[in-house]
């Protein structure tokens, strides 16, 4: 008998759920900061064993869309209660159950569709008073959820997660190839590499304003060169990335590139760009082309 499954993450910002996910498949998969909406797409991580394949998912925090770049990462957020087997809803200690109640109310509506396990990250901030009551108001919330506490980046009861997401599999036949780790080309990885050193050395702003997009990726034998392009929305927005004397974008460059040869094992050589692409996170064109793709977006 073979169990295999789709187990999509959701939830509201900054609770974990991209440290989960990463800690889930023993891979850095998704990029991880301490700023809300950090992710952006839908990205999997797969974990094979003899008789079980988990396709997990990592989606975008849920989150009242101001423009369309945040309408689209909502649909990917949407999008993951279309195909689950498994519903990973991830909050923490300090989220608040009325923050985005609406998708609460789609989660539980589509409740039939698939099995929800409702894991509260972070306790190891808090004492056993307070997670019995937090636990008892999740039960409140989301009564068909199964409750089950950790702590993502403490590793605690990580074990019994996965266990209980093994039991929940259907049986089915893999959906990927045995060896696959991820759905996403190699070149996702490096754009989200250099988004992720943006968002930890800009503020306000620059770190929302930015997409990066690889226009080359050639592997050698011992050499991956690449180039990529930094997209911002305003003039003044580029000179801030570039910096006093270029300081500030080659900073970005040289922790990219260390990232990206530990990612990769092997050297890196990386040059990059900056281009204005006015106003592009509420332009359906732009969006299309930088992999965001909802035709609902014109």
């Amino acid at each position: 008998m073979h169990k295999a499954g789709f187990v999509n993450i959701v939830g509201n910002p900054n609770v974990g759920k991209s440290t989960l996910m990463n800690a889930l498949v023993g891979e850095r998969i998704s990029i991880i900061t301490s700023k809300a909406q950090t992710t952006r797409h839908r990205i999997m991580g797969i974990v094979n064993g003899d008789d079980f394949q988990i396709v997990y998912s990592d989606t975008p925090g849920v989150l009242k869309p101001h423009y369309k770049l945040q309408q689209s990462m909502l649909q990917f957020s949407q999008s993951a209660l279309s195909d689950a087997d498994i519903v990973l809803y991830v909050t923490d200690v300090m989220d608040s159950s009325e923050k985005n109640i609406d998708f609460i109310e789609l989660v539980k509506k589509q409740a039939n569709n698939y099995k929800i396990v409702l894991a509260i990250n972070k306790i190891d901030l808090i004492n056993e008073s307070e997670l019995i009551r937090l636990v008892e108001h999740w039960h409140s919330i989301i009564p068909q959820a199964e409750i089950i506490p950790i702590s993502a980046i403490q590793q605690f009861n990580l074990d019994l997660l996965l266990k209980r997401i093994k039991e929940l599999l259907p049986e089915s036949p893999p959906f990927f190839e045995k060896d696959a780790l991820t759905d996403k080309p190699e070149r996702f990885f490096v754009t989200e590499i250099v988004r992720e050193k943006i968002l930890l050395n800009y503020e306000k702003e620059i770190p929302y304003s930015v997409e990066v997009v690889v226009e080359a990726f050639k592997e050698e034998t011992k050499l991956i060169r690449i180039n990529a392009v930094i997209y911002v929305e305003r003039e003044s927005q580029k000179g801030i990335i570039i910096g006093h004397q270029g300081k500030a974008l080659k900073k970005i460059g040289i922790e990219a590139r260390q990232e990206l040869e530990a990612f990769f094992d092997k050297q890196v050589f990386i040059e990059l760009f900056i281009k204005v692409e006015k106003d592009w996170r509420n332009r359906a064109h732009s969006l299309r082309n930088f992999g965001y793709t909802p035709p609902s977006l014109d």
